[in-house]
């Protein structure tokens, strides 16, 4: 029987393209009529990027984002913390990406309407919820006319985002996603690349924090390059604050002037804000880990599994690892119980472990130590820090994303890069 697949974002469409290659029947219902490009910029780490390149999709990196060759913090005064070398620059053998979130799902759209045809996909269709017995699972969906639908298949993976329909059936109890102060203000700038023209830059502290990186080419006749940005204010908990939104209108006055003087000889920070065009704000917010992910023959995936803070670069890759994880637990276990069981053993405990680490700051938390240590002046980083004690927090967060290098080059793929047999039957 078919899987049944609840959302069609990066995760759903990244798994319904792993049931492609291994053969496995699969389809999506998506609550959007028409897919736009909307949000901003993301980042993909090299062990997402492998995951995409083995699904064959690789010749369309070019055409949605750019190769990312440096991460980079800096003080509140724009001094240079910490800067290393990325993706392939850094002796992957895989690159680093940095992408318009909306091209990426479009992207990824448009490969699974090639590969699995158009019907693979029925949008305008929003999941409601579920029920199961011994033969199935049946999804109940509805549209925006108020008309019902429902849909029998062997599984059922939600991939339906921070406020699934289907992640609250299973914890009835668990209420609204967890603000823990910070609001985002996010845009795109056309403006002239920075640092080595690739650099992800992140400048400031804990309280206050801005991250910027190109995500295109740089058009060769005016310099200019779509520049992303987040400009970041933390506020106490209890303050008050809007639902999020990809699509709520940011106000520049909100947050430029916490900003305007963060003018550094590598980047004029309150220029590029105000050069830019429709600026997006909402808080930043995630979810406690849960303790179960499945229920029977449904499971969950992407942020509907693991909602969690932008910060360190793993709310698109770990989605896209879940897909391939569960991907590759099918073609070991087939289309089973025992083959979520086995998916959720290994990827609740590791993405768990990452929304907790960014909850503390993640990598980003060496700017906040440099703060508290020197308000973020100083002639030379050495003089507070270490080049090692620097090296050792990289490298902790790299570990533990998975995305430390040694071992993502020496692992070999999820999923084998053959043709697999069909498991439709199985």
């Amino acid at each position: 029987m078919t899987i049944l697949v609840a959302g069609a974002g990066i995760a759903g469409l990244t798994f319904a393209l792993t049931c492609r290659q291994i053969g496995v029947p699969v389809r999506l219902f998506e609550q959007v009529e028409e897919i736009h490009p909307l949000g901003v910029g993301i980042n993909l780490q090299p062990h997402a990027i492998r995951e995409l390149m083995e699904l064959g999709l690789d010749a369309w990196f070019e055409d949605i984002g750019i190769r990312t060759r440096e991460v980079a913090y800096f003080s509140k005064h724009g001094r240079p913390i910490w800067s290393e070398p990325r993706g392939r620059e850094d002796g992957y053998n895989w690159p680093q990406l940095s992408v318009h979130r909306g091209k990426l799902q479009l992207m990824l759209m448009r490969a699974v309407c090639d590969q699995l045809g158009t019907d693979a996909v029925a949008t305008g269709w929003k999941a409601t919820g579920f029920s199961q017995d011994a033969n199935g699972v049946v999804l109940h969906l509805t549209n925006r006319n108020g008309e019902t639908r429902t849909e029998q298949g062997s599984i059922l993976v939600a991939a339906d985002g921070i406020h699934s329909a289907i992640r609250a059936q299973m914890n009835p109890g668990e209420g609204p996603p967890v603000w823990g102060g910070a609001v985002l203000w996010r845009a795109i700038s056309r403006a002239k690349p920075f640092l080595t023209g690739a650099t992800m830059a992140m400048a400031g502290h804990e309280w206050q924090k801005f991250v910027t990186y190109p995500i295109s080419e740089t058009d060769p006749e005016t310099g200019l390059a779509d520049i992303n940005w987040v400009a970041e204010i933390k506020k106490q908990p209890d303050a008050l604050w809007n639902r999020e939104d990809w699509n709520r209108a940011g106000n520049i006055a909100d947050f430029l002037p916490a900003f305007e003087s963060w003018k550094f000889d590598w980047l004029d920070i309150p220029a590029l804000i105000r050069s830019a065009g429709q600026i997006y704000e909402y808080p930043m917010v995630d979810r406690d880990p849960l303790d179960n992910w499945r229920d029977g023959r449904v499971t969950l995936m992407g942020d509907a599994a693991h909602p969690m803070y932008p910060i360190g670069s793993n709310g698109a890759s770990q989605a896209i690892l879940d897909a391939r994880v569960l991907g590759k637990c099918l073609v070991e276990q087939k289309i089973s119980q025992t083959a979520l069981i086995a998916y959720e053993d290994e990827r609740r405990p590791a993405t768990s472990k990452i929304v907790l680490a960014n909850r503390g700051n993640g990598p980003d938390q060496i700017m906040q130590v440099v703060e508290e240590k020197c308000q973020g002046l100083f002639d030379a980083i050495d003089e507070v820090m270490s080049p090692q004690e620097l090296a050792d927090h990289a490298g902790r967060y790299k570990a533990l994303a998975g995305f430390d290098r040694e071992t993502l080059n020496s692992r070999p793929p999820l999923i084998p890069g053959r043709d697999i047999q069909d498991m439709a039957n199985a």
